[in-house]
């Protein structure tokens, strides 16, 4: 009689097993880590000089809105869109009230990375509409956000008024210097890709193909530990009341520098059904505010008045933006539901998104560079 053997899998102890599998976890979000990182490369090669060129086009403040989702669109990072705009206005290239539009519109634009991981789930219905709710409600938030405060702004100037008002308050700190342990540890891997590829097109590309497959790797990981206990961890601590979970978005921002990164990160989490879009809600809200803090500290550290003034408006308006828009986040927690729903229903759905998406970003750039 013949007996089956057992499989390694059966002959590995399950403590060693489980931790070979986090370790392979890991090894797979440190390449999806990489895959954003090479993503942003490969749009600053292609946009950074487009991006100057727009944010110097005019002092409108609605073309400012526009040009500022449009340049965050290109280089995926709202904190070098605000770094830009930094040292523009520190150079007396723009002033702060023309900067203000070109914030709000780059916090819009940097959730178009968010929006591009979730694709990556596009042949699992389930998984893919979890994902791309958990991708867009920032989006929604951000856009709300932007409707109510882009108008009163206008109006009143309540936003550059406290920006100015913490200036005085802050002037003279300075000397500050941050350093994001991500990007250390992405630096060395980074640094030999995009030196053997340096068409941006090639390199983007490869970065869309290490994201897709790294994203799938993450969820078939995650889904061979134990799920109780990742659970059992993400809601007991990190995710387990609407503070905690601002906090951690927050402090999670700020280490890596990137609300890109940091936002994105969690998408595969909700696609994988380990977390809601009610939990990471919050958490998406604190890392707009901890993006803004690699520019507070450079602006703190450069010491000039007006590089002040910009780092302290987008804080302000994200702060501004929570308080009146998170005690009605049932709204945008509702409409990334209807959309992701209607989306996930069917490709011909999918694609006319992709048309909508494709529209809401290359028109308002046709008409910055015809205005």
């Amino acid at each position: 009689m013949n007996e089956t053997k057992p499989s390694l899998s059966d002959r590995i102890p399950p403590p060693l097993l489980l931790a070979l599998q986090f370790v392979k976890v890991f090894f797979f979000v440190y390449l999806f880590l990489i895959s954003i990182d090479l993503l942003g490369t490969a749009f600053k090669l292609s946009g950074t000089g487009i991006a100057k060129d727009f944010m110097q086009a005019t002092s409108n403040p609605f073309i400012g809105l526009i040009i500022g989702i449009v340049t965050t669109s290109i280089i995926q990072s709202s904190s070098s869109t605000t770094s830009i705009i930094v040292a523009m206005v520190g150079a007396g290239m723009i002033n702060l009230e023309s900067a203000i539009p070109m914030i709000m519109g780059a916090n819009i634009g940097t959730t178009v990375t968010c929006t591009i991981v979730s694709f990556g789930y596009i042949g699992r219905k389930t998984e893919f509409e979890r994902s791309f709710r958990a991708s867009i409600v920032h989006d929604i938030f951000n856009i709300c956000a932007t409707i109510v405060l882009f108008p009163l702004e206008m109006a009143t100037g309540i936003i550059h008024r406290t920006a100015l008002f913490m200036v005085g308050a802050f002037q003279g700190v300075g000397g500050f210097n941050v350093v994001s342990p991500v990007k250390v540890i992405l630096g060395p891997v980074s640094s030999l890709v995009t030196s053997v590829i340096t068409n941006h097109y090639l390199l983007l590309g490869l970065a869309l193909v290490i994201m897709f497959f790294s994203m799938s790797r993450i969820v078939s990981s995650m889904k061979g530990i134990v799920m109780e206990k990742i659970e059992g961890v993400l809601n007991k601590y990190l995710f387990r009341n609407v503070l905690v979970s601002m906090l951690f978005g927050c402090f999670f921002t700020a280490l890596v520098q990137s609300s890109s990164i940091a936002t994105s990160i969690i998408v595969p989490l909700v696609g994988a059904g380990l977390l809601t879009i009610e939990q990471i809600f919050p958490y998406t809200l604190g890392a707009n505010v901890g993006t803004t803090i690699t520019a507070i500290l450079a602006a703190l550290s450069v010491g000039t008045p007006a590089a002040m003034a910009v780092a302290f408006a987008h804080l302000i308006f994200n702060i501004f933006g929570i308080a009146l828009i998170f005690p009605f986040r049932w709204f945008p927690i509702k409409l990334a539901k209807m959309i992701a729903a209607y989306v996930a229903v069917s490709k011909k759905n999918f694609l006319i998104f992709i048309v909508l998406f494709l529209l809401l970003h290359f028109i308002p750039i046709t008409f910055a560079i015809f205005y």
